[in-house]
């Protein structure tokens, strides 16, 4: 125990000197080459730390139940994020290592450089079912235990929370109605699902009035205040090690008094679980009936995880080509060609594919088709594609030619890269998936007065507003911080 002890303290010392690195600019330029990838994930890990220093004046100001519960939810994704950042720089850091590595080689044989393309990937209709004893959902009898949750989602780089429900033993399922999307996702992804739960009727008081509050940050919270209120935390809420994440890095979060957020469950989903319809999860919990969090659990969550490869959204290769038709030797016909999804489509001009005009021929291209390139002529440059499909038990092609040798090669590599990202993201690529894009969030309108608190906590950082940007969590704590403002004066 001493042991495990003294290696958290000494990994929590790291975690610290490592952020107020990033503070000071120094980590990005002791560690990384400067690169535009670099200079935006450094100004997302600084904006994000000022939202958890706002989240956190925040919760240490908070008079309101409410207001507590989802500042303190605030801060948990916050600090999340930095952490994902940071994640994401360090793989970026290997990267470029291995590919000075790969350049200094000189003895490399070739490299296939081929890699499928991006994704995305949507999580929506998510519920999880509860199991209440008889004589508490039946029969209404003992205490009324009621939770905050949420959940957080994270694939790579991208962390995404859902609203904040009240639970208690009115409720058979836990429903969250955000749908969630994953712009960047690769075939390997895995999709973290965790539950996040705290027990409503837990203290959650400062101890304090708002106006006493209110004179009490303005005094003691200024521009040192990271310095002031960084410290170390044990892990429970708000810490990484409560969220299951495995990062190498553990990060301290300010300790806060308030409402302490606990995993309740968690799961993680990839591209084996990728299905056009409603299906159900196995859930890890955490926990048991002893932790105010706890929450009776089936074990399961039922979702709808759905993917649309880019290679079934996005043209992957177009322009002019000539496609025999009929069995004549001259029934040659030009057309403009446009690879998308599972198919070739023909148009007679370019400007019928952008009048959505029907095309004049469709030819399919899946993991069934056999695509061979072949010789036209011994004295001929170009060369021609033969398209072979099965269609009722007979076998289909249809021939095509691109005006220079160079020309079928482009053409060529298009259809083997679209070949290969089938071969990656295959069911996803059987059929194109339905995506519903996610309903903004309502933004908070808020109209604060001089002198109010309110001008406190969004004291510019950097030249920069602390609390300005479009952004859920900004959102959030706008409307907090307003609807504090509104209670206090």
């Amino acid at each position: 125990m001493f042991c495990r002890n003294q290696t958290a303290r000494a990994t929590i010392a790291r975690g610290s000197a490592l952020e107020m690195e990033i503070r000071r600019g120094k980590f990005r330029q002791s560690v990384f080459m400067e690169s535009p990838q670099d200079s935006d994930i450094q100004k997302k890990i600084d904006y994000e730390i000022r939202m958890r220093e706002g989240a956190c004046k925040l919760l240490a100001a908070c008079s309101q139940r409410d207001q507590a519960l989802e500042a303190s939810k605030s801060l948990l994704t916050c600090n999340a994020r930095i952490m994902a950042y940071m994640s994401e720089l360090q793989r970026m850091k290997e990267a470029q290592v291995m590919q000075r590595v790969a350049r200094r080689s000189s003895d490399a044989g070739p490299m296939d450089d081929r890699s499928p393309c991006k994704a995305k990937v949507a999580i929506s209709d998510l519920r999880i079912p509860l199991m209440w004893k008889d004589t508490e959902y039946f029969k209404n009898k003992g205490e009324l235990h009621r939770c905050a949750v949420f959940c957080l989602l994270q694939l790579g780089g991208e962390i995404f929370d859902t609203d904040m429900v009240m639970v208690d033993r009115t409720l058979t399922d836990i429903c969250f109605d955000n749908k969630i999307v994953f712009n960047e996702a690769s075939p390997g992804f895995e999709l973290r699902v965790e539950l996040y739960s705290c027990c409503s009727e837990e203290d959650y008081s400062a101890g304090n009035t708002p106006r006493k509050l209110a004179s009490k940050l303005s005094t003691s919270l200024g521009r040192s205040s990271g310095k002031k209120m960084r410290g170390t935390l044990e892990p429970g809420a708000c810490s990484p090690t409560s969220n299951g994440g495995g990062a190498a890095i553990l990060l301290p979060v300010p300790s806060v008094p308030g409402p302490k957020y606990h995993l309740l469950a968690h799961t993680t989903l990839n591209l084996s679980h990728v299905q056009d319809s409603f299906r159900t999860h196995d859930l890890t919990i955490s926990g048991n009936e002893e932790c105010s969090f706890w929450l009776p659990l089936y074990g399961g969550v039922c979702c709808r995880l759905a993917a649309q490869p880019r290679c079934m959204t996005q043209q992957m290769m177009s322009g002019c080509l000539r496609v025999k038709l009929g069995g004549e030797p001259q029934g040659w016909t030009n057309v403009y060609g446009v690879l998308k999804g599972t198919n070739l489509f023909c148009y007679h001009q370019k400007e019928d594919m952008e009048a959505n005009v029907e095309p004049v021929l469709t030819i399919g291209i899946n993991k069934e088709t056999r695509i061979r390139a072949a010789e036209k002529d011994p004295h001929s440059k170009a060369q021609n594609i033969c398209i072979s499909n099965q269609y009722g038990g007979e076998e289909v092609t249809h021939t095509l030619a691109a005006d220079s040798r160079e020309d079928t090669q482009l053409w060529m590599e298009a259809f083997w890269q679209q070949f290969y990202d089938m071969s990656q993201w295959r069911q996803c690529c059987d059929d194109l998936m339905k995506i519903e894009l996610p309903s903004p969030r309502k933004p908070a309108i808020v109209t604060p007065k001089q002198g109010a608190l309110y001008h406190e906590m969004v004291a510019p950082a950097s030249g920069e507003g602390l609390l300005l940007q479009d952004n859920p969590v900004s959102a959030e704590i706008r409307a907090l911080l307003s609807s504090y403002y509104n209670d206090s004066y």
